[in-house]
């Protein structure tokens, strides 16, 4: 069994793109739009990082084609509704910029 190496509360080490995460970010999409006010051609997840609070926050790198987001996602627990929400975005972020808790 492999174990995480992190601080209790803090995020995970930066994870490759799945299609998990693929598709919590697909959920929000209509959401960054409206954030950004831009109409990306797309999202795609370049890497992400999670936390587990009662629920699970994901802090994730995506190509959006003219450029470079990270997102706050929220995902509540299942026997909360499950719901996922876009808590924020940061924008003009480069392939290279690390993905922070924000």
């Amino acid at each position: 069994m492999e174990v995480e190496n992190r601080v209790l509360g803090g995020t995970s080490e930066v994870k490759s793109p799945d299609e998990s995460v693929q598709a919590v970010v697909d959920k929000v999409s209509h959401h960054i739009k409206q954030h950004t006010g831009k109409d990306h051609p797309h999202f795609k997840v370049v890497s992400y990082k999670t936390q587990v609070v009662a629920g699970t926050n994901y802090f994730v790198k995506v190509d959006a084609g003219d450029e470079h987001l990270h997102l706050r996602i929220y995902e509540k627990l299942p026997c909360y509704g499950g719901d996922i929400e876009l808590h924020g975005v940061q924008a003009s972020k480069s392939k290279e910029d690390p993905i922070n808790y924000f």
